[in-house]
């Protein structure tokens, strides 16, 4: 008996001596902690199951307890159910329903990215920086924001009314809009005199596509040896697949780095270089920008700024430079998750940064006094008394004239309306003039 007693004190001492020696590690520590805190979880999801006031939806508990996770990583990283992963997919091939907003979620309330061209929402008069507080009169305050999208769709042809909070209005306002089936045409392309302008709307499937077809209209419009330059218009772009941006990024550059990305695991960084042939055939670009071009957007912009193929001009992006992985669930719906961040060709993050833009040009209407108009046009020499006629002029000589005046003419009234869009014309016809007459 004596004997065991010893034995058994003894392999106590060498356990008591083993546990001193091997002490857990921290990786030990953290997952016993985890997996305390999975039981914690259990339990509050027990109690709650069963002690609620109200009899709970036990999947949409779990979903949102998910998302809950998500959301605190930071502002893209969600869980999609199944119907939310549809539209996603939907929404990525060009046509979907609702106002036509791309939104995300600051200080509680959801923030304006961009409105869409040609959608409801650009024609109510929306504009990047908008905060959307109320909801048809409920504030968005608590909500997520894959809760808060869910409110503001509807069926096509129904009314929403959305309370606005606007940077430089004294009071928040209202405004309701009629939900619309959201069909995007991804580029829009568009002759001024000799020079095309490609507005990229968003990076859909239908993105690089698209934009081929637009240069290559242009140039039959111009004719190819005939155009001077293109201006890239790339505002209150909201970004969109990786893929497309990387696309038309190459479209303009001959070789060089596009971008890369890196997550936590550096051994898994990517770059992704350019392919010989430019679309363009190296004509001057300009790039406009401003605080709704983001994402996607930031990636073509970056690009083209740091290989100095485009002069940037408009005001400073977004700043979102994470990518986010989709990771499908089977049929539990799918989860967004925050796995790299990008960089340009440079090295540069513009994560919550932004780009400058090499010329900053903010958008502003232009309202001439029309007194001091009349009395800018109202004298020249032609109008002196006794003052010696014009030499006889050639039809060509004239019909030069006359195209140079309506384009001035043209460029004026445009200064009214997109002040942003003058300028770029102004630039890329300098620019234009400059490599033509250093060749």
């Amino acid at each position: 008996m004596r004997k065991t007693l010893i034995a058994l004190m003894a392999g106590t001492a060498l356990g008591v001596a083993g546990m001193e020696y091997i002490q857990p590690s921290g990786a030990q520590e953290n997952a016993r902690r985890t997996y305390e805190y999975l039981d914690l979880f259990g339990d509050i999801f027990e109690r709650v199951r069963a002690g609620y006031v109200e009899e709970v939806d036990e999947q949409a508990l779990i979903e949102a307890a998910i998302n809950g996770m998500l959301t605190s990583l930071d502002p893209h990283s969600a869980y999609l159910p199944p119907e939310n992963f549809d539209d996603m997919r939907v929404q990525t091939r060009g046509e979907f329903g609702g106002l036509g907003i791309e939104v995300t979620m600051e200080n509680g309330f959801v923030k304006v990215v961009a409105p869409i061209d040609d959608t409801p929402a650009a024609k109510a008069g929306l504009e990047a920086g908008d905060f959307v507080t109320h909801i048809d009169g409920e504030s968005v305050l608590g909500l997520t924001l894959s809760e808060a999208v869910d409110q503001m769709r509807g069926p096509v042809g129904s009314e929403i009314t959305i309370t606005i909070m606007r940077e430089g209005a004294e009071e928040p306002f209202d405004v309701t809009i009629v939900r619309d089936t959201i069909k995007i045409k991804a580029v829009r392309g568009r002759v001024e005199g000799t020079v095309g302008i490609l507005r990229i709307t968003t990076f859909n499937e239908q993105t690089f596509e698209n934009l081929e077809a637009a240069i290559a209209e242009i140039k039959a419009e111009i004719g190819e040896d005939k155009v001077t330059g293109y201006i890239l218009d790339l505002r209150n772009n909201p970004g969109g697949l990786l893929s497309q941006a990387i696309a038309v990024a190459d479209a303009f550059l001959e070789e060089g780095e596009i971008v890369s990305t890196r997550g936590r695991d550096l051994t898994e960084a990517e770059r992704v270089n350019a392919r010989p042939g430019d679309l363009t055939g190296g004509l001057p670009i300009v790039l406009i920008i401003n605080e709704g071009s983001a994402s996607a957007s930031e990636i073509v912009a970056g690009a083209l700024q740091d290989h100095r193929r485009a002069i940037l001009l408009g005001a400073k992006t977004f700043g979102k430079g994470s990518v986010q992985t989709v990771m499908p669930l089977g049929d539990k719906g799918a989860m967004k998750l925050t796995t790299a961040r990008y960089y340009t060709p440079s090295g540069r993050s513009i994560q919550a940064l932004g780009i400058e833009p090499d010329i900053l040009v903010e958008e502003r209407k232009i309202a001439e006094d029309p007194e001091a108009a009349a009395r800018r046009a109202a004298r020249s020499e032609a109008d002196l008394r006794g003052s010696l006629d014009a030499e006889d002029l050639t039809d060509d000589q004239i019909k030069l004239l006359e195209e140079e005046r309506k384009r001035h003419e043209a460029l004026a009234e445009l200064r009214q309306e997109d002040f942003q869009l003058a300028y770029a014309l102004d630039l890329i016809s300098g620019l234009a003039i400059y490599d033509a007459a250093r060749k």
